[in-house]
């Protein structure tokens, strides 16, 4: 699973299940024992009745990404509190691509990376799409779902669905 370059393994990205709301200590805690981990977090408004506050949240709830040799790192990972195993693709743990990990960081990132929504309007279940601008420029995708506000970006190696909005000016049906 792992390759070797002049001698030396590979470090590769993998994604962990943790407890429910558990995203951000896991992290913590793999950070403190030395391990590379990436807990991805986007700011989100949240509106109460008498206020409104700016809230961090995990992009995706119980995952964590973590960059390890997993020969030898694997079971420190796995006994950490809060870590509940790896996710596994095709019954081998699932390596999550560089280029995944650096799209999402790109996409947070973004000083706008929530873009306003006019409306979906023609882009059905199953239609092929083709975003025009921003950090996802010339990705193709299918639409998962209708809807006339989010679009639904596949992420391939987990089976992980990230929830993107794109204007309706920065796709093209293809």
């Amino acid at each position: 699973m792992e390759e070797e370059t002049n001698g030396m393994t590979e470090k590769k990205w993998f994604a962990i299940y943790t407890k429910p709301r558990w995203e951000k200590k896991v992290h913590e805690r793999l950070v403190r024992n030395g391990i590379t981990s990436w807990c991805p977090i986007q700011r989100i408004q949240k509106q109460w009745t008498d206020r409104k506050k700016i809230i961090e949240e995990p992009l995706f709830r119980s995952y964590v990404f973590v960059n390890i040799d997993y020969a030898t790192e694997r079971l420190p990972v796995l006994m950490v509190d809060g870590v509940l195993n790896f996710v596994h693709y095709l019954k081998q743990p699932a390596v999550i691509r560089n280029i995944e990990i650096e799209n999402i960081q790109r996409y947070l990132n973004e000083k706008d990376a929530s873009i306003e929504l006019r409306s979906l309007e023609g882009f059905k279940s199953d239609t092929k799409v083709k975003i025009t601008q921003g950090v996802f420029m010339d990705k193709e995708g299918t639409v998962l779902r209708e809807g006339k506000k989010k679009v639904y970006v596949q992420l391939e190696s987990i089976g992980q669905v990230m929830v993107v909005e794109f204007s309706v000016a920065h796709l093209e049906a293809i």
